[in-house]
Protein backbone atom coordinates (compact mmCIF):
# COMPACT_ATOMS: atom_id res chain seq x y z
CA UNK A 1 0.00 0.00 0.00
CA UNK A 2 1.90 3.39 -1.19
CA UNK A 3 1.27 5.69 1.68
CA UNK A 4 2.86 8.41 0.01
CA UNK A 5 1.32 12.14 0.10
CA UNK A 6 3.13 14.94 -1.58
CA UNK A 7 3.72 17.59 1.28
CA UNK A 8 3.65 18.37 4.78
CA UNK A 9 0.67 20.09 4.03
CA UNK A 10 -1.30 17.37 3.10
CA UNK A 11 0.23 14.95 6.00
CA UNK A 12 -0.80 16.98 8.23
CA UNK A 13 -4.60 17.16 7.17
CA UNK A 14 -7.18 16.53 10.02
CA UNK A 15 -4.99 17.92 12.78
CA UNK A 16 -6.95 20.36 14.62
CA UNK A 17 -7.10 22.33 18.07
CA UNK A 18 -7.23 20.62 21.59
CA UNK A 19 -6.30 17.08 19.94
CA UNK A 20 -3.39 14.86 21.64
CA UNK A 21 0.25 14.90 19.66
CA UNK A 22 3.16 12.56 20.08
CA UNK A 23 6.23 14.64 18.75
CA UNK A 24 9.35 12.26 18.46
CA UNK A 25 12.67 13.56 18.62
CA UNK A 26 15.05 14.45 22.07
CA UNK A 27 15.97 17.47 22.61
CA UNK A 28 16.87 18.64 18.97
CA UNK A 29 18.13 15.53 17.98
CA UNK A 30 15.57 13.81 15.15
CA UNK A 31 12.79 15.83 15.84
CA UNK A 32 9.96 16.08 12.94
CA UNK A 33 11.25 20.05 11.65
CA UNK A 34 8.59 20.29 8.92
CA UNK A 35 5.71 18.97 10.76
CA UNK A 36 6.46 21.29 13.48
CA UNK A 37 6.83 24.31 11.10
CA UNK A 38 3.86 23.98 9.65
CA UNK A 39 1.73 23.39 12.30
CA UNK A 40 2.90 26.93 13.70
CA UNK A 41 1.36 27.95 10.24
CA UNK A 42 -1.81 25.72 10.92
CA UNK A 43 -2.12 27.72 14.24
CA UNK A 44 -3.85 25.22 15.92
CA UNK A 45 -4.64 26.24 19.55
CA UNK A 46 -5.30 24.19 22.92
CA UNK A 47 -2.96 20.75 22.01
CA UNK A 48 -2.04 18.44 24.21
CA UNK A 49 2.17 17.55 23.35
CA UNK A 50 3.80 14.46 24.25
CA UNK A 51 7.19 14.56 23.63
CA UNK A 52 10.36 14.36 25.54
CA UNK A 53 11.07 18.05 26.11
CA UNK A 54 10.30 21.10 23.93
CA UNK A 55 12.89 22.27 22.01
CA UNK A 56 14.44 25.61 22.49
CA UNK A 57 12.86 28.76 21.92
CA UNK A 58 13.23 29.26 18.56
CA UNK A 59 13.24 26.12 17.05
CA UNK A 60 11.40 23.10 17.53
CA UNK A 61 8.59 23.10 19.67
CA UNK A 62 10.00 26.03 21.34
CA UNK A 63 8.19 27.53 18.58
CA UNK A 64 4.55 26.46 19.18
CA UNK A 65 5.49 27.51 23.06
CA UNK A 66 6.09 31.24 21.61
CA UNK A 67 2.79 30.84 19.51
CA UNK A 68 0.53 29.91 22.44
CA UNK A 69 -0.57 26.26 21.02
CA UNK A 70 -0.11 24.24 23.51
CA UNK A 71 -2.01 23.78 26.25
CA UNK A 72 -0.25 20.93 28.45
CA UNK A 73 3.33 19.05 27.77
CA UNK A 74 3.44 15.92 28.85
CA UNK A 75 7.49 15.51 29.07
CA UNK A 76 10.55 14.70 30.98
CA UNK A 77 12.92 17.77 30.63
CA UNK A 78 12.23 21.45 30.40
CA UNK A 79 15.85 21.82 28.70
CA UNK A 80 17.34 24.88 27.28
CA UNK A 81 13.94 26.43 26.98
CA UNK A 82 13.24 29.42 29.23
CA UNK A 83 9.90 30.09 27.55
CA UNK A 84 8.68 26.67 28.57
CA UNK A 85 10.20 27.29 32.05
CA UNK A 86 8.04 30.35 32.07
CA UNK A 87 5.22 29.45 30.83
CA UNK A 88 5.38 26.34 33.59
CA UNK A 89 6.36 28.56 36.59
CA UNK A 90 3.49 31.06 35.81
CA UNK A 91 0.64 28.49 35.68
CA UNK A 92 -0.23 29.41 31.85
CA UNK A 93 1.19 25.71 30.36
CA UNK A 94 0.02 22.63 32.01
CA UNK A 95 2.89 20.43 32.44
CA UNK A 96 3.40 17.03 33.32
CA UNK A 97 7.05 16.03 34.36
CA UNK A 98 8.09 12.21 34.03
CA UNK A 99 10.92 10.04 34.56
CA UNK A 100 12.52 10.06 31.06
CA UNK A 101 12.14 6.23 31.14
CA UNK A 102 8.51 5.77 32.35
CA UNK A 103 7.61 8.19 29.67
CA UNK A 104 9.65 6.26 27.22
CA UNK A 105 7.66 3.05 28.26
CA UNK A 106 4.35 4.67 28.56
CA UNK A 107 4.27 5.40 24.88
CA UNK A 108 5.64 2.07 24.10
CA UNK A 109 3.04 0.15 26.53
CA UNK A 110 0.60 2.40 24.68
CA UNK A 111 1.77 0.74 21.50
CA UNK A 112 1.62 -2.70 22.45
CA UNK A 113 -1.56 -2.48 24.06
CA UNK A 114 -0.74 -2.76 27.52
CA UNK A 115 -2.74 -0.19 29.26
CA UNK A 116 -0.38 -0.23 32.21
CA UNK A 117 2.10 -1.21 34.41
CA UNK A 118 4.35 -1.17 37.35
CA UNK A 119 7.68 0.61 37.35
CA UNK A 120 10.01 1.60 40.87
CA UNK A 121 10.63 5.09 39.18
CA UNK A 122 9.07 7.78 40.81
CA UNK A 123 8.20 6.31 43.73
CA UNK A 124 8.42 8.71 47.16
CA UNK A 125 8.04 11.42 44.96
CA UNK A 126 5.71 14.27 43.65
CA UNK A 127 5.61 11.45 40.64
CA UNK A 128 3.58 8.89 42.24
CA UNK A 129 1.09 10.71 44.42
CA UNK A 130 -2.50 9.61 43.99
CA UNK A 131 -0.69 6.46 41.97
CA UNK A 132 -1.79 3.05 43.03
CA UNK A 133 1.90 1.46 44.92
CA UNK A 134 2.56 -2.43 45.06
CA UNK A 135 5.55 -4.58 46.64
CA UNK A 136 7.66 -6.68 43.75
CA UNK A 137 10.58 -8.28 45.30
CA UNK A 138 10.62 -6.58 49.06
CA UNK A 139 10.51 -2.98 46.71
CA UNK A 140 7.62 -0.81 45.72
CA UNK A 141 6.40 -0.06 42.68
CA UNK A 142 3.79 2.29 41.17
CA UNK A 143 1.31 1.84 38.54
CA UNK A 144 1.93 4.17 35.23
CA UNK A 145 -1.00 3.98 32.36
CA UNK A 146 0.03 3.53 28.69
CA UNK A 147 0.50 6.70 26.68
CA UNK A 148 -1.17 7.01 23.06
CA UNK A 149 -2.05 10.29 20.77
CA UNK A 150 -4.63 11.12 18.26
CA UNK A 151 -1.62 11.62 15.76
CA UNK A 152 2.08 10.79 16.34
CA UNK A 153 4.52 12.70 14.01
CA UNK A 154 7.67 11.48 13.61
CA UNK A 155 11.41 12.21 11.48
CA UNK A 156 13.40 9.09 9.71
CA UNK A 157 16.44 9.11 8.27
CA UNK A 158 14.69 6.82 5.61
CA UNK A 159 11.10 5.49 4.83
CA UNK A 160 9.66 3.56 1.49
CA UNK A 161 6.41 3.66 -0.08
CA UNK A 162 4.89 1.42 2.53
CA UNK A 163 5.74 3.66 5.87
CA UNK A 164 8.77 1.08 6.54
CA UNK A 165 10.98 3.50 8.27
CA UNK A 166 14.60 3.73 9.13
CA UNK A 167 16.24 5.85 11.90
CA UNK A 168 19.74 6.85 12.11
CA UNK A 169 22.17 6.84 15.67
CA UNK A 170 20.05 8.81 18.32
CA UNK A 171 17.48 9.67 16.72
CA UNK A 172 16.39 6.34 17.05
CA UNK A 173 15.24 7.33 20.55
CA UNK A 174 11.55 8.09 20.92
CA UNK A 175 10.66 8.24 17.50
CA UNK A 176 9.85 3.98 16.85
CA UNK A 177 7.89 3.86 20.25
CA UNK A 178 5.81 7.07 19.20
CA UNK A 179 5.27 5.25 15.46
CA UNK A 180 3.18 2.55 17.09
CA UNK A 181 1.48 4.45 20.00
CA UNK A 182 -0.27 7.62 17.60
CA UNK A 183 -3.62 6.50 15.75
CA UNK A 184 -2.54 7.86 12.85
CA UNK A 185 0.96 7.96 12.39
CA UNK A 186 2.90 10.67 9.97
CA UNK A 187 6.37 9.97 8.95
CA UNK A 188 8.58 12.50 7.53
CA UNK A 189 12.10 11.12 6.26
CA UNK A 190 15.55 12.71 4.83
CA UNK A 191 15.10 9.62 2.21
CA UNK A 192 12.22 8.39 0.37
CA UNK A 193 12.94 5.08 -1.59
CA UNK A 194 10.52 2.40 -3.06
CA UNK A 195 9.22 -0.58 -1.81
CA UNK A 196 11.76 -3.06 -1.48
CA UNK A 197 14.72 -1.43 -1.48
CA UNK A 198 15.33 -1.24 2.24
CA UNK A 199 16.93 -4.32 3.77
CA UNK A 200 14.02 -5.52 6.52
CA UNK A 201 16.96 -6.82 8.88
CA UNK A 202 17.27 -3.52 9.58
CA UNK A 203 14.15 -1.51 9.57
CA UNK A 204 12.98 -0.02 12.57
CA UNK A 205 9.28 0.50 12.39
CA UNK A 206 7.32 -1.77 10.03
CA UNK A 207 4.81 0.33 7.39
CA UNK A 208 1.68 -1.36 9.54
CA UNK A 209 2.25 1.43 12.01
CA UNK A 210 2.66 4.33 9.87
CA UNK A 211 -0.26 5.94 7.89
CA UNK A 212 1.08 8.93 5.79
CA UNK A 213 4.73 9.21 4.97
CA UNK A 214 6.94 12.99 2.77
CA UNK A 215 9.59 13.66 1.82
CA UNK A 216 11.01 16.64 4.23
CA UNK A 217 12.12 19.66 2.06
CA UNK A 218 14.79 20.99 4.85
CA UNK A 219 16.28 19.83 7.69
CA UNK A 220 18.19 22.33 9.89
CA UNK A 221 19.40 19.52 12.52
CA UNK A 222 20.42 22.10 14.87
CA UNK A 223 22.81 21.13 18.09
CA UNK A 224 21.41 21.88 21.49
CA UNK A 225 24.23 22.49 23.01
CA UNK A 226 27.50 23.11 21.40
CA UNK A 227 30.89 21.92 23.15
CA UNK A 228 34.19 22.39 21.93
CA UNK A 229 37.46 21.73 23.29
CA UNK A 230 39.05 24.58 24.68
CA UNK A 231 42.66 25.86 23.13
CA UNK A 232 45.75 24.79 24.87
Amino acid sequence: MNKVVNNVEQALQGIEGGMTLMIGGFGLCGIPENSIEHLVKMGVKDLTCISNNAGVDDFGLGLLLQNRQIKKMISSYVGENAEFERQMLSGELIVDLIPQGSLAERCRAGGAGIPAFFTPAGHGTEVAEGKEVRVFNGKPHILETALTADYAIVKAWKGDTEGNLVFKATARNFNPMMAMAGKITIAEVEELVPAGELDPNFIHTPGIFVQRIFKGEKFEKRIEQRTVRSKK
